[in-house]
């Protein structure tokens, strides 16, 4: 579940759809990610083919790329 953004153009993308500040060839890739982070409940559930999902060294609490 995404609960709030750090950055103002990942927000636009995701509520509108549209923003000027990602390039537009990113955004429906960028749109998959985000719409399967709404949709999680917890970190393995991103471990989908094409994501290179894996646990971040030297992190504790553990953080996922």
């Amino acid at each position: 579940m995404i609960k709030s953004f750090k950055n103002k153009a990942l927000s636009d993308l995701f509520q509108t759809g549209k923003t000027g500040k990602i390039d537009a060839k990113m955004h429906k890739r960028i749109l998959v990610r985000l719409d399967r982070l709404e949709a999680s409940e917890k970190p393995e559930e991103m471990n989908l083919p094409g994501f290179d999902f894996h646990p971040l060294k030297g992190f504790d609490p553990i953080r996922y790329t």
